[in-house]
């Protein structure tokens, strides 16, 4: 059975001869149940903090859980970004060389064209070079000839009158 201050300071005593003082077991019970008051007041007190700091702990221990699902939660979501990131920046950097290497080869390609350009030209030139010496020595023969030609004894028949009607 559990006491209570008021069982102590209301506890009496049977007497016997020779017992101990009433008053003053009485002063000292109502000091014993006065500091047991005290002392239930204050592991009451104590409990009451003891309740508020449990829920405290409970509440803390809530928000850490939160706390924790949000940590992981946004660890997740960066990885996931920077997962997406980098396979974003590998389509692009793909997409860039692709473009690089389609440049390259148009670039490569113009520039076949232009040396077959260059080439043709050269030929074109060398055979028009070919083609005015040719007729350049065509009309210096030609020349030549003629002065061959009325060097000749044509010009001395021109003198004389041609006759026709043998023809």
């Amino acid at each position: 059975m559990k006491l209570v201050p008021v069982d102590i300071a209301h506890k009496s005593f049977n007497k016997k001869i020779m017992g101990y003082d009433e008053n003053e077991v009485a002063a000292f019970l109502s000091k014993v149940a006065e500091e047991v008051d005290s002392l239930i007041r204050e592991v009451n007190r104590l409990k009451e903090t003891l309740r508020e700091k449990d829920l405290q702990v409970l509440e803390y221990r809530d928000r850490d859980k939160v706390l924790k699902d949000t940590i992981t939660s946004a660890q997740q979501m960066s990885e996931k970004m920077v997962k997406e990131a980098e396979r974003e920046a590998k389509l692009i950097i793909n997409d860039a060389n692709q473009k690089a290497d389609m440049i390259g080869r148009d670039s490569r390609d113009q520039l076949k064209n232009i040396y077959r350009d260059i080439s043709e030209l050269k030929r074109t030139k060398l055979q028009f070079e070919a083609n005015v010496k040719s007729l350049i020595h065509a009309h210096l023969s030609l020349i030549e000839n003629k002065n061959e030609f009325f060097n000749t004894d044509l010009l001395n028949k021109v003198d004389k009158p041609i006759d026709l009607k043998g023809l």
